[in-house]
């Protein structure tokens, strides 16, 4: 057996010592997004720091605990705060989380962030349902021997966000008069910020928003079978010719208020997912 399956076999049993729940779907709140917690009927709720071979979250706005419980009537797990790569995590430790999540039993993965738009038709606020990505982290989970039992060598990426899960999305947020965008989503590493010269070039590969997470769990979610959704919340606007200093303040509290819609959007899809 190898190192990684017996990580993963080693925290499965943990978790299993912890709960009987069996999660269907698996969710990853980003930054300022962890409002869903409140709206999920939690059973059992598990610090990183007490759960084998985690990784601990160690940006402010992430509190660091896994969440067994229900929500809309489905079974979920929710990742109270993911990790980074500017955190100094390896992208097999980023992703160990989904890794676990299918192990457990999720078939689908809803993934959130917050991120910067370059798209002149978005403001801050608005909510982006991702349609495809742009990797520009420098590294790939998958890279190193693969795990066959996981997944296969040469994953296909032409559908790496569901379109079935999109076009609910777009359905129920018709319904409930909440607008929202669809574009593509390019990681950077971080932790700086961009200039004016980056933003101008991700804008002209055809990125709409910029952000420094999401896309290595994507990538393992698509190695591992599970349909992914996925959304981007702009908290602020990144436009080279007016660009101004960046104010995280100001960026959590336009995550938070936006933070309702995606609560709405998320809670209805995963009332629909089969």
């Amino acid at each position: 057996m190898s190192e990684l399956l017996k990580k993963l076999n080693e925290t499965k049993v943990f978790l299993d010592s912890k709960t009987r729940l069996k999660p269907t779907v698996g969710i990853i709140l980003g930054t300022g997004l962890g409002g869903l917690v409140s709206e999920i009927d939690i059973e059992t709720a598990i610090p990183y720091s007490e759960i084998p071979h985690f990784p601990l979250s160690t940006v402010e706005t992430h509190e660091g605990r896994l969440l067994f419980g229900h929500l809309s009537g489905k079974n979920v797990v929710a990742m109270q705060g993911r990790f980074h790569l500017y955190e100094g995590y390896s992208m097999q430790k980023i992703t160990f989380p989904v890794r676990l999540m299918k192990q457990m039993g999720c078939t689908t993965l809803i993934v959130s962030n917050a991120c910067g738009g370059m798209n002149p038709n978005y403001t801050p606020g608005d909510i982006m349902v991702i349609a495809d990505h742009i990797n520009l982290l420098g590294d790939n989970p998958l890279i190193g021997p693969n795990e066959d039992e996981l997944g296969p060598r040469f994953p296909d990426m032409s559908e790496p966000y569901s379109k079935d899960l999109i076009a609910l999305v777009e359905q129920i947020a018709l319904d409930e008069k909440i607008k929202i965008q669809k574009g593509v989503y390019v990681a950077v590493s971080g932790p700086n910020l961009e200039t004016r010269a980056e933003y101008r070039f991700l804008r002209t590969i055809g990125a709409d928003v910029v952000g420094m997470s999401t896309i290595p769990e994507v990538i393992v979610a698509v190695h591992s079978a599970m349909k992914v959704l996925g959304f981007s919340v702009i908290t602020d606007a990144c436009f080279p010719d007016a660009l101004e200093p960046a104010n995280i303040a100001e960026i959590i509290r336009i995550a938070g208020e936006a933070e309702p819609k995606l609560t709405t959007l998320i809670q209805r899809t995963v009332a629909k997912i089969d």
